[in-house]
């Protein structure tokens, strides 16, 4: 049975974007290689005809992973997202023990995007903070220790 995956109203709308995408233009593309690469002939020795069909392979596994995904997709209702437990959707401020802040945005795991801030629920922060409320102190299990940050800000 596949596990249900907790998606963002945005997240949603990224995936079905590239699997559209995947599936009107991707699978062209590489139906144009491989098109070209059979004229080449001989298959048996035809690189770009195997990489072509590799290439294939790899978009197609791509496809049916996406579309698992969203067939089994939950997604957050930002008009009941609350500020007072942090959840998925929430765009949240942790301060470590030192008074250094640290913003980001608690998304599901198909979402994550470390340089745009967007952290899973499943990492050792989200976790962390996945249920708490303003104020309240969370330890992070990290590769240098155990760190402590306190929650000073939970916005929508």
């Amino acid at each position: 049975m596949a596990t249900q995956t907790t998606l963002t109203s945005q997240g949603l709308k990224d995936l079905e974007e590239r699997l559209e995408h995947l599936k009107s233009v991707t699978r062209k593309e590489i139906a144009e290689k491989i098109k070209v690469a059979l004229s080449f002939g001989d298959l048996s020795e035809n690189s770009e005809y195997d990489e072509a069909k590799n290439e294939q392979g790899i978009v197609e596994a791509e496809i049916a992973e996406i579309e698992a995904t969203l067939k089994n997709a939950k997604v957050v209702d930002e008009d009941e997202l609350s500020t007072e437990h942090v959840n998925i959707g929430n765009t949240v401020v942790i301060e470590d023990e030192s008074g250094k802040k640290i913003k980001f945005f608690l998304v599901g795991s198909k979402e994550v995007d470390m340089k745009a801030m967007k952290i899973s629920d499943e990492s050792p922060i989200g976790k962390a903070c996945i249920g708490r409320k303003l104020g309240e102190e969370v330890s992070v299990e990290a590769p240098a220790g155990v760190k402590k940050y306190k929650i000073v800000e939970i916005d929508k």
